[in-house]
């Protein structure tokens, strides 16, 4: 009996019809050249057909599609950057354009919101703020082992939070490649369409 092919759980010709172009021009726009863009947008192609051919469809295809791009170019300029012989220098696109990554952090600070205080407080200190535990520590009158205490569990219970809260993918390196806010959400539902 002939073994059957596997069949894609995403619709690749539907998705890259609607987002090639915009996709093209993201790519172009960094890289700069016609050629290279067009290797590229290439490659993203076959990444894609290849995780469909794997895995369910995604929530967030256009931000999903976009760190796939943003992905490919950082792998093509690390990979130039091995193999050149040459003195020139490798420019990287922007390391901070995964958009994934910014929508979520837009709702890290409400997230917090929602923690008790004693948690939030010096969560926030430490990991917004940037200061030092032991100032943190001496700040709130606390034991320095408390402080890290309750930084520690306001990092858990944030966690939490953001996985009771919202939908998100992430690459084999733990990057965010889709975010999107739960319906059941509704204090960060109604804070996005304040936005």
């Amino acid at each position: 009996m002939a073994k059957l092919a596997p069949v894609p759980n995403c619709d690749v010709p539907a998705l890259w019809l609607e987002h090639k172009t915009a996709l093209r021009n993201y790519i172009f726009k960094r890289v700069k050249d016609e050629d290279l863009a067009n290797d590229i947008l290439q490659e993203v192609l076959l990444k894609v057909y290849s995780f469909c051919l794997k895995t369910s469809g995604v929530k967030n295809v256009k931000s999903w599609l976009y760190q796939i791009a943003h992905n490919t170019m950082i792998d093509h300029f690390r990979k130039e950057a091995t193999t050149s012989t040459s003195n020139r220098e490798v420019e990287f696109p922007e390391e901070d354009e995964n958009l994934a990554f910014k929508e979520a952090l837009e709702y890290i600070m409400p997230l917090m919101d929602f923690l008790p205080k004693e948690y939030s407080v010096p969560l926030k200190m430490a990991d917004i703020d940037g200061m030092k535990q032991a100032e943190i520590a001496e700040k709130l009158n606390l034991s320095l082992s408390a402080t890290k205490s309750r930084i520690q569990r306001g990092r858990n219970l944030l966690k939490a939070e953001f996985i009771t809260c919202c939908h998100f993918e992430t690459d084999a390196s733990g990057g965010i490649l889709s975010f999107e806010i739960k319906d059941s959400c509704t204090p960060l539902q109604e804070l996005k369409k304040k936005n």
